[in-house]
Formats: structure tokens, C-alpha cells, sequence
């Protein structure tokens, strides 16, 4: 489990201090599937930098499985549980071919060859990607070097992955391919996923949502709950999936349920 309790964060720039996170309290359980939404500015990059320990609290504590984040001693293994995913893919690529950058990492843990070679087969095989093993990198699509990023944090087998918008950068097709893969993860593996994202219809395939605003937790709850309440969304500058925003829309006297979130579900309670 992470716990946070009472986080905050501040920057300093020269206009003065600012509070990035305040005061934040947050628990995300193992095997979670947790999405953070929020508008740009609201700290939700600055919490994921919290969860492996990028960035050490101004106040309050985070801690991994008991470990608090500010404990030197601890560092190592918070980084090998706490896996992080980042928006450009191009920025976590750092060998010749596709194999050669999935075993980086389990390279630096000093690990026997044999056992190497089993965590990249392994996590290459998780994305997808064992075809392209001996490819260089720079020639795969965007969803295809993201889901590259993904195995290589995957080969140093982590308990939790922090996804910080990865799919921004990519186009639909990219977009589907990431989502596919975290989704894969958090319910064939067992690996608790933590997404980031601008994208409504990313969060409704998570367990829980938190809406962040002015560094703190807005609002909370499954995709259902948080979604129904569209008039506090509007407030928060946040949309609601397309899909339910055109649910809302169609007349009441079709007696539509106001918290409709997949084109599957409209088309159901239209066909009833």
C-alpha cells in the first residue's frame, strides 16, 4: 500500500512560493487501478513525482509498504517497487534495439545473464512486442515506444507503475495500444496502476478516480459517482466522457440514467 499522509510541496520561483500540493492526504491500495485527473497546474505531475520518491515532501510523509520515501536507506527498493511511465517515451529509450533497452534496467540491479534474459522475454511478451525485439528503437510508432518504456519498467518487476499522461503524445491508434497494455497489467498481472491523465475516457477504466484541484483532492470516487456529478466537473474545468455528456443530452422523457459512461451502456438502455 502507499499511504500519503499530509502531503506538501512547494517550488520556488521568482515570483515567490508555489504550494504545489497542500496538505494532501491519499491511500492507493495493492492491485488498485487509480486514475488522477485535474487541469494542468493542479499538482498531479508533482504527486507522481512523490510516489517513487523524484521529489521528498516540504511536509508530511509518503510511504511504500511501510517504507517512508525520506529514508535514504529505503531509496533503492522504492524505486524498483514504484515504476514511472512518462509522457514522451523518446526520454526512457536509451540502447540500439528494443531488447538492449528492456534489460537496462535489470543490467544496473546486477542480475545473472540468465535471469536477464527471462525478465525481458517476459515483459516484452506482456507488451506485445516480441517481434520487434531486435529493432532500433527511433523506428517504432509512438504507441509502440511507450509500450517499449512500459516493459522495461516492467523487466524490474515493480509492484506499482505511475503513469504520467503516456498517452498525450500518441495518436488514437498509440492511445489504444497504451491503454490496452495498463489495462492488461493492473488485471492479468495483479500490478497496481496509477494513470495520470487529461483523457475522460482513459479514467472510466479505472476502480477509483481523484480530481485534484490548487494541490489538494477535489473530489473522489468510481468512475460513477465522480462522472454523475457533472455540474462540480463544470466548476473544476474538467469535461465528462462524451458519452455521457450525450446521454445527458438526449431528452428526459427517454428516461436515460444519468451516469452513463460507454457507448456499450447507451446503446443498451436506447435498444430497451
Amino acid at each position: 500500500m502507499i499511504q500519503i499522509e499530509h502531503l506538501t510541496h512547494t517550488y520556488q520561483s521568482e515570483q515567490g512560493k508555489n504550494i504545489a500540493l497542500n496538505n494532501l492526504s491519499l491511500e492507493i491500495n495493492e492491485g488498485e487501478h487509480l486514475a488522477v485527473l485535474g487541469q494542468n497546474g493542479c499538482g498531479k505531475s508533482t504527486l507522481a513525482k512523490h510516489l517513487n520518491a523524484l521529489l521528498l515532501p516540504d511536509k508530511g510523509t509518503v510511504t511504500i509498504d511501510g517504507m517512508d520515501s525520506t529514508d535514504e536507506n529505503s531509496l533503492w527498493q522504492i524505486r524498483q517497487k514504484v515504476g514511472m511511465v512518462f509522457q514522451n517515451p523518446d526520454n526512457q529509450l536509451v540502447a540500439t534495439t528494443v531488447e538492449e533497452d528492456c534489460a537496462f534496467g535489470p543490467e544496473n540491479l546486477g542480475l545473472e545473464p540468465a535471469i536477464i534474459r527471462e525478465r525481458v522475454d517476459e515483459a516484452l511478451a506482456m507488451v506485445e512486442m516480441t517481434a520487434f525485439k531486435n529493432k532500433a528503437p527511433h523506428l517504432l510508432s509512438g504507441g509502440q515506444k511507450q509500450r517499449v518504456a512500459i516493459a522495461g519498467i516492467i523487466a524490474m518487476r515493480p509492484k506499482y507503475i505511475v503513469f504520467d499522461e503516456p498517452t498525450a503524445m500518441l495518436d488514437p491508434q498509440g492511445r489504444r495500444e497504451v491503454i490496452q497494455t495498463m489495462q492488461k497489467l493492473n488485471k492479468e498481472e495483479h500490478i497496481t496502476i496509477i494513470n495520470i491523465t487529461h483523457y475522460m475516457e482513459e479514467a472510466v477504466l479505472a476502480d477509483r478516480i481523484i480530481v485534484m484541484d490548487k494541490g489538494n483532492i477535489a473530489l473522489t470516487g468510481t468512475p460513477r459517482e465522480v462522472f454523475a456529478q457533472v455540474d462540480t466537473l463544470k466548476k473544476l474545468r474538467l469535461d465528462v466522457p462524451v458519452v455521457t455528456e450525450l446521454a445527458q443530452s438526449l431528452p428526459a422523457e427517454m428516461h436515460l440514467p444519468h451516469d452513463i459512461l460507454t457507448i456499450d451502456e447507451l446503446v443498451e438502455n436506447l435498444c430497451r
